[in-house]
């Protein structure tokens, strides 16, 4: 078995559902957590300057979609064909694509503009977004993608908290959205992940 080893932030994020992923196969691995104050000299050791970091024995793979489909097919959350696995990838990127949005009104420096993207978000993207995933989610019996449980509702499902803070007030743990509560519900009956959940170090986000 390779030696694992997780570098990121001490946040959830982007390295939350790789967490998710290793907790979820039983996979033994070093969570290594950094605070803000260290990344300065952490980044110059890190591939492109960028975490989250998954070191395997020794060797440092960046892109934390690289990674989770990678740990994906590890612990049998991914496709049985490459069809199945576009399927999967294709909601995510979906996902993704909405992250970024949100990512993007979150750290806007400018006050006036940040206010307007925010409200974009709300009264439109994160509605258009949120109600078609939940239609995905709906089709799937509350599942992403293959009406089972794959490496795609683990994401989301491990992303719940980073949204909760990112929206500030403007999102909570996907209510209004029955079906993508199943998927966050699915996944965390996992007793792997419900133990990590349980017991993870506390975090902003």
């Amino acid at each position: 078995m390779p030696v694992y080893k997780l570098h990121y932030f001490n946040v959830t994020g982007l390295g939350e559902p790789i967490r998710f992923l290793f907790h979820y196969g039983g996979i033994e691995f070093e969570d290594i957590r950094y605070n803000s104050e260290d990344w300065p000299e952490i980044k110059k050791n890190m591939p492109f300057g960028q975490m989250p970091v998954l070191e395997v024995d020794g060797k440092k793979i960046v892109q934390s979609g690289a990674i989770c489909r990678y740990l994906g097919k590890l612990v049998g959350l991914a496709g049985d064909n490459d069809f199945e696995s576009m399927q999967i990838e294709s909601v995510l990127d979906s996902f993704n694509d909405l992250r970024l949005k949100i990512s993007a009104a979150l750290y806007e420096e400018n006050k006036e503009i940040q206010a307007a993207k925010r409200k974009t978000l709300v009264d439109e993207t994160l509605p258009y977004y949120l109600g078609k995933l939940d239609e995905i989610a709906a089709e799937n019996d509350g599942h992403l993608a293959l009406k089972k449980l794959t490496w795609a509702d683990l994401y989301i499902a491990a992303f719940q908290k980073y949204l909760n803070y990112a929206m500030k007030g403007d999102f909570d743990s996907f209510e209004g959205y029955p079906n993508l509560q199943k998927v966050v519900c699915n996944s965390l009956a996992n007793e792997k992940i419900k133990k990590y959940v349980e017991s993870r170090p506390e975090t902003i986000c």
